[in-house]
């Protein structure tokens, strides 16, 4: 089964309210957000979230150091002290990232804490969950070939890069308007993985770009060269874009939309990603409706819907409802194709 990462979270929190404790493997990609989907549902159900990466791990540091203890009889055992890591209470997803990168020993000992909940004197408390994640050979990371029996043990899941779950993910942080716009304009460069370089485009790159671009730093050490260079172009074009603030003000009636697709797709989303209120939202719809044709409003509505929804304040947008027909069925169509 391969999901979007929006999917993946639902079917995650499926797992969590049923209580189902079955051991689950994510397959992706690099870089696709696989960690990032498990932190978000542990957080969003309030459970306590412990992320392994076992491919950094020795056997003993999850199996802990044998430490002698004398029974009184002059002689002694030697218990396993487990490491600190692991949880002792509580509730919580346990994350095992990085599973067939480990070599085969470390993977014998991930065997015992997924099929049993424990490992040497540890064992795994009631209320946790055990989640793993990898990559494929097909992404030619350096992994190790699962066995079969513990392959069997598990719930195996795929998850593929997506652009509107990227989208919602990074409208929701806040991410740099920038990077949405430029994405929004070639959604093919969210994942581009290119293994003979050390950069690429993939929606953890972009992430770490946004950051750079909002330090004034070039993007291209996160994205690589050729997809930092794109990025740098398309920002140029925001030398020639309206005032949107006028626009979200109210106060755009004398401003021209550029005909310019990439300078369009640039002001569309810069609109949504920068209206704050229901008001700002509607003034920028009402110009966008007079100054660009039906495709455009479309991509603005389903921009300003999955901003308003990913920071939870849809309730921003029944307020728009009853002032525009038009813009009322634009949001209608939107959420019922997003399921809402």
């Amino acid at each position: 089964m391969t999901l979007t990462p929006a999917e993946l979270q639902s079917y995650l929190s499926a797992l969590v309210t049923g209580n189902l404790k079955l051991s689950t493997m994510i397959w992706g990609p690099p870089g696709v957000g696989k960690s990032s989907v498990v932190a978000q549902v542990a957080a969003a159900h309030g459970l306590d979230f412990v992320d392994v990466r076992l491919s950094q791990l020795a056997p003993t540091d999850l199996r802990g150091l044998p430490v002698p203890e004398a029974d009184g009889h002059g002689g002694g055992v030697s218990r396993w002290y487990p490491p600190e890591f692991l949880p002792r209470a509580g509730q919580g997803v346990l994350f095992l990232d990085e599973v067939n990168m480990a070599p085969p020993t470390m993977q014998g000992m991930a065997q015992q804490l997924i099929l049993d909940r424990r490992v040497g004197s540890y064992e795994l408390p009631e209320g946790w969950f055990v989640w793993a994640a990898g990559n494929r050979k097909e992404d030619r990371a350096s992994v190790f070939d699962m066995p079969a029996p513990l392959a069997n043990r598990f719930l195996h899941l795929g998850v593929r890069p997506d652009f509107d779950s990227w989208r919602s993910y990074a409208l929701g942080k806040g991410l740099h308007e920038h990077v949405i716009a430029f994405l929004t304009f070639r959604p093919e460069l969210l994942h581009r993985l290119d293994p003979t370089q050390p950069a690429w485009p993939s929606p953890r790159a972009w992430e770490m770009a946004a950051q750079l671009h909002r330090a004034g730093l070039d993007a291209a050490p996160a994205v690589g060269e050729a997809a930092g260079a794109e990025f740098a172009a398309f920002v140029r074009l925001y030398e020639g874009l309206p005032d949107l603030g006028l626009v979200l003000r109210g106060q755009g009636a004398g401003l021209r939309l550029p005909a310019e697709p990439s300078v369009r797709y640039a002001a569309v989303v810069g609109l949504a990603a920068r209206a704050a209120n229901a008001d700002e939202a509607y003034h920028a719809f009402t110009w966008l409706a007079d100054a660009a044709g039906p495709e455009w409003l479309q991509l603005y509505v389903a921009t300003l819907v999955s901003k308003f929804q990913a920071i939870g304040q849809l309730g921003e947008l029944a307020g728009l409802l009853t002032r525009d027909e038009r813009l009322a069925g634009l949001v209608a169509g939107t959420l019922e194709l997003a399921g809402g």
